[in-house]
Protein backbone atom coordinates (compact mmCIF):
# COMPACT_ATOMS: atom_id res chain seq x y z
CA UNK A 1 0.00 0.00 0.00
CA UNK A 2 1.39 3.40 -0.99
CA UNK A 3 2.44 5.65 1.89
CA UNK A 4 0.55 8.98 1.95
CA UNK A 5 2.82 12.00 1.63
CA UNK A 6 0.56 14.65 3.12
CA UNK A 7 2.59 17.42 4.75
CA UNK A 8 5.78 16.54 2.84
CA UNK A 9 7.46 18.99 0.50
CA UNK A 10 9.19 17.32 -2.44
CA UNK A 11 11.29 19.03 -5.09
CA UNK A 12 11.66 17.15 -8.37
CA UNK A 13 13.81 18.16 -11.33
CA UNK A 14 13.05 16.78 -14.78
CA UNK A 15 14.07 17.00 -18.41
CA UNK A 16 17.23 18.25 -20.09
CA UNK A 17 19.00 21.56 -19.86
CA UNK A 18 19.91 23.54 -22.96
CA UNK A 19 23.20 25.42 -22.88
CA UNK A 20 23.13 28.18 -25.49
CA UNK A 21 25.90 28.56 -28.05
CA UNK A 22 24.16 31.48 -29.76
CA UNK A 23 20.52 32.57 -30.23
CA UNK A 24 19.75 29.61 -32.53
CA UNK A 25 22.01 26.76 -31.32
CA UNK A 26 22.55 24.98 -28.04
CA UNK A 27 24.24 22.00 -26.39
CA UNK A 28 21.59 19.62 -25.06
CA UNK A 29 20.58 16.01 -24.59
CA UNK A 30 17.72 13.64 -25.38
CA UNK A 31 15.93 13.62 -22.02
CA UNK A 32 12.15 13.83 -22.47
CA UNK A 33 11.36 14.63 -18.85
CA UNK A 34 8.83 11.77 -18.68
CA UNK A 35 10.41 10.03 -15.68
CA UNK A 36 10.66 13.16 -13.57
CA UNK A 37 7.14 14.27 -14.49
CA UNK A 38 5.84 10.82 -13.53
CA UNK A 39 7.55 11.10 -10.13
CA UNK A 40 6.10 14.57 -9.58
CA UNK A 41 2.61 13.37 -10.54
CA UNK A 42 2.80 10.35 -8.25
CA UNK A 43 4.01 12.43 -5.29
CA UNK A 44 1.24 14.98 -5.82
CA UNK A 45 -1.39 12.22 -5.96
CA UNK A 46 -0.17 11.02 -2.57
CA UNK A 47 -0.73 14.47 -1.10
CA UNK A 48 2.77 15.96 -1.17
CA UNK A 49 3.48 19.61 -1.88
CA UNK A 50 5.44 19.22 -5.10
CA UNK A 51 7.72 21.73 -6.79
CA UNK A 52 8.62 20.52 -10.28
CA UNK A 53 11.67 22.22 -11.80
CA UNK A 54 11.35 21.45 -15.50
CA UNK A 55 13.84 21.87 -18.28
CA UNK A 56 12.60 22.58 -21.83
CA UNK A 57 10.09 19.78 -22.46
CA UNK A 58 6.65 19.57 -24.08
CA UNK A 59 4.75 17.87 -21.24
CA UNK A 60 1.63 18.90 -19.36
CA UNK A 61 2.08 19.99 -15.75
CA UNK A 62 1.02 17.21 -13.37
CA UNK A 63 -2.12 17.97 -11.38
CA UNK A 64 -1.27 19.43 -7.99
CA UNK A 65 2.36 20.26 -8.78
CA UNK A 66 3.84 23.76 -8.92
CA UNK A 67 5.97 23.97 -12.04
CA UNK A 68 9.02 26.17 -12.51
CA UNK A 69 10.32 26.22 -16.08
CA UNK A 70 14.04 26.69 -16.70
CA UNK A 71 16.40 26.33 -19.63
CA UNK A 72 20.01 26.10 -18.46
CA UNK A 73 21.85 24.22 -15.73
CA UNK A 74 22.49 27.49 -13.89
CA UNK A 75 18.78 28.34 -13.97
CA UNK A 76 17.89 24.85 -12.76
CA UNK A 77 20.28 25.18 -9.85
CA UNK A 78 18.80 28.54 -8.89
CA UNK A 79 15.24 27.20 -8.99
CA UNK A 80 16.07 24.07 -6.98
CA UNK A 81 17.81 25.99 -4.22
CA UNK A 82 15.00 28.56 -4.16
CA UNK A 83 12.56 25.71 -3.45
CA UNK A 84 14.34 24.65 -0.24
CA UNK A 85 13.76 23.61 2.47
CA UNK A 86 12.24 20.30 1.41
CA UNK A 87 11.75 16.82 2.79
CA UNK A 88 13.18 15.31 -0.40
CA UNK A 89 14.88 16.25 -3.63
CA UNK A 90 14.55 13.79 -6.48
CA UNK A 91 16.95 14.82 -9.23
CA UNK A 92 15.60 13.10 -12.33
CA UNK A 93 16.81 15.84 -14.68
CA UNK A 94 19.61 15.16 -17.16
CA UNK A 95 21.58 18.30 -16.33
CA UNK A 96 24.28 19.22 -18.83
CA UNK A 97 27.79 18.68 -17.50
CA UNK A 98 29.27 21.48 -19.63
CA UNK A 99 28.17 24.82 -21.01
CA UNK A 100 29.78 27.18 -23.56
CA UNK A 101 32.18 29.58 -21.85
CA UNK A 102 31.24 32.52 -24.07
CA UNK A 103 27.75 32.26 -25.63
CA UNK A 104 27.51 34.53 -28.66
CA UNK A 105 24.82 37.25 -28.65
CA UNK A 106 24.63 36.86 -32.45
CA UNK A 107 24.36 33.81 -34.68
CA UNK A 108 27.78 32.25 -35.21
CA UNK A 109 28.53 32.29 -38.94
CA UNK A 110 30.11 29.47 -40.87
CA UNK A 111 33.66 30.62 -41.56
CA UNK A 112 35.80 27.49 -41.88
CA UNK A 113 35.95 23.71 -41.94
CA UNK A 114 36.13 23.41 -38.15
CA UNK A 115 34.76 25.27 -35.16
CA UNK A 116 36.31 25.11 -31.70
CA UNK A 117 33.80 25.48 -28.88
CA UNK A 118 35.19 26.01 -25.40
CA UNK A 119 33.06 24.40 -22.70
CA UNK A 120 33.21 24.79 -18.92
CA UNK A 121 31.69 22.72 -16.14
CA UNK A 122 28.17 23.49 -14.98
CA UNK A 123 27.12 23.61 -11.32
CA UNK A 124 26.74 20.15 -9.76
CA UNK A 125 23.35 20.47 -8.10
CA UNK A 126 23.36 17.09 -6.35
CA UNK A 127 26.89 17.47 -4.99
CA UNK A 128 26.08 20.94 -3.64
CA UNK A 129 22.91 19.71 -1.99
CA UNK A 130 24.81 16.86 -0.35
CA UNK A 131 26.75 19.32 1.83
CA UNK A 132 24.25 22.18 1.99
CA UNK A 133 22.93 23.55 5.29
CA UNK A 134 19.39 22.97 3.98
CA UNK A 135 20.12 19.49 2.64
CA UNK A 136 16.82 17.65 2.10
CA UNK A 137 16.37 14.73 4.46
CA UNK A 138 16.18 12.40 1.47
CA UNK A 139 18.44 13.14 -1.48
CA UNK A 140 17.85 10.99 -4.55
CA UNK A 141 19.81 11.11 -7.79
CA UNK A 142 19.56 9.45 -11.19
CA UNK A 143 22.33 7.95 -13.30
CA UNK A 144 21.87 7.30 -17.03
CA UNK A 145 24.73 5.19 -18.34
CA UNK A 146 25.59 3.27 -21.50
CA UNK A 147 27.74 0.68 -19.72
CA UNK A 148 29.12 -0.45 -16.34
CA UNK A 149 25.96 0.97 -14.80
CA UNK A 150 26.37 -0.41 -11.29
CA UNK A 151 29.93 0.87 -10.83
CA UNK A 152 29.19 4.39 -12.06
CA UNK A 153 25.96 4.64 -10.09
CA UNK A 154 27.47 3.44 -6.82
CA UNK A 155 30.41 5.79 -7.25
CA UNK A 156 28.00 8.71 -7.75
CA UNK A 157 25.97 7.62 -4.73
CA UNK A 158 29.02 7.79 -2.45
CA UNK A 159 30.80 10.76 -4.02
CA UNK A 160 27.77 13.05 -3.94
CA UNK A 161 26.59 11.87 -0.50
CA UNK A 162 23.23 10.72 -1.74
CA UNK A 163 20.73 8.60 0.13
CA UNK A 164 19.65 6.76 -2.99
CA UNK A 165 20.32 6.66 -6.72
CA UNK A 166 18.17 5.26 -9.54
CA UNK A 167 20.31 3.97 -12.40
CA UNK A 168 19.31 2.97 -15.89
CA UNK A 169 21.03 1.95 -19.09
CA UNK A 170 20.33 4.25 -22.03
CA UNK A 171 20.63 3.33 -25.68
CA UNK A 172 18.48 0.23 -25.17
CA UNK A 173 15.45 -0.17 -27.43
CA UNK A 174 12.15 0.45 -25.65
CA UNK A 175 13.54 2.13 -22.56
CA UNK A 176 15.52 5.18 -21.51
CA UNK A 177 15.21 8.84 -22.32
CA UNK A 178 12.48 9.09 -24.93
CA UNK A 179 10.36 6.01 -24.27
CA UNK A 180 7.34 5.54 -22.04
CA UNK A 181 8.91 2.50 -20.36
CA UNK A 182 12.12 2.13 -18.42
CA UNK A 183 14.04 -0.21 -16.13
CA UNK A 184 15.85 1.02 -13.03
CA UNK A 185 18.17 -0.39 -10.43
CA UNK A 186 17.95 1.64 -7.24
CA UNK A 187 21.02 1.67 -4.99
CA UNK A 188 21.44 2.91 -1.44
CA UNK A 189 24.22 2.29 1.09
CA UNK A 190 24.08 -1.44 1.76
CA UNK A 191 21.25 -2.32 -0.61
CA UNK A 192 19.74 -2.32 -4.06
CA UNK A 193 16.45 -3.08 -5.81
CA UNK A 194 15.66 -3.72 -9.48
CA UNK A 195 12.49 -2.06 -10.79
CA UNK A 196 10.95 -2.89 -14.15
CA UNK A 197 10.96 -2.99 -17.07
CA UNK A 198 7.67 -1.15 -16.63
CA UNK A 199 5.91 2.06 -17.64
CA UNK A 200 7.56 5.13 -16.14
CA UNK A 201 4.31 5.94 -14.32
CA UNK A 202 4.53 2.61 -12.48
CA UNK A 203 8.25 2.99 -11.81
CA UNK A 204 7.57 6.41 -10.24
CA UNK A 205 5.20 4.85 -7.72
CA UNK A 206 7.63 2.06 -6.89
CA UNK A 207 10.50 4.51 -6.52
CA UNK A 208 8.48 6.62 -4.07
CA UNK A 209 7.76 3.47 -2.08
CA UNK A 210 11.52 3.07 -1.62
CA UNK A 211 12.18 6.74 -0.88
CA UNK A 212 9.30 6.92 1.63
CA UNK A 213 8.89 3.42 3.12
CA UNK A 214 6.89 4.83 6.06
Amino acid sequence: MSVPLDGRRIVVSAGPTYEDIDPVRFVGNRSSGKMGFAVAAAAARRGAEVVLVAGPVALATPAGARRVDVRSAAQMREAVFAALPADAYIGAAAVADYTPRHPSPDKVKKTGETLVLELVRTPDILAELGVHALRPRRLVGFAAETGDVARYAQDKLARKRLDMIAANRVGVAGQGFEGDDNALVVYWPGGERALGPAPKTELAERLLDLVFPD
